[in-house]
């Protein structure tokens, strides 16, 4: 009962086994692997409500559009120059150039951070809606202020 024509295949074949993964690192080039290749970036299409702004974080959902502050929506999306999904936690305090969307209650519900190429496409951006008119952009023209006499009423032009 000789057992070591046993011991000898499973040192033969321990030792094949080896040289096969010496090899295989000698002839191997690592430059290939450390070189990735370029990822082609995509063209992305906005809305055509999609409106343009410059966009903060303050303390999510806390923003600063356009310098004003705003919210964003419950389930607001953010994505990134890449297309990719961002949290709002991840953004606080950066100054960003964005197209955006605003749901039916008024708040910001889609942003795309926007490429350096993509900020230099011209797209409308939001005027701040004022329910008040500053007396500089009032007309000069006459007006009734409903305090006036009747018989001191301004004359307006026949139409």
């Amino acid at each position: 009962m000789n057992r070591c024509p046993r011991l000898t295949k499973t040192i033969f074949s321990i030792a094949t086994s080896a040289l096969l993964v010496v090899t295989f690192i000698a002839f191997h080039s690592p430059s290939q692997a450390q070189t990735p290749a370029p990822v082609p970036m995509m063209q992305r299409h906005f809305p055509n409500a999609a409106l343009r702004g410059a966009f903060m974080v303050i303390n999510p959902p806390i923003i600063r559009l356009d310098g004003h502050p705003d919210r964003l929506s419950p389930g607001a999306r953010i994505f990134g120059p890449r297309n990719m999904m961002l949290m709002s936690g991840a953004l606080v305090g950066q100054d960003l150039a964005v197209n955006y969307l605003r749901d039916a209650a008024g708040l910001v519900s889609e942003v795309w951070i926007l490429t350096p190429a993509e900020a230099q496409v011209p797209r409308s951006s939001a005027q701040p809606a004022r329910n008040f008119v500053f007396s500089s952009q009032m007309n000069s023209e006459p007006h009734d202020d409903g305090k006036t006499p009747f018989d001191k009423l301004p004359v307006y032009p026949q139409q």
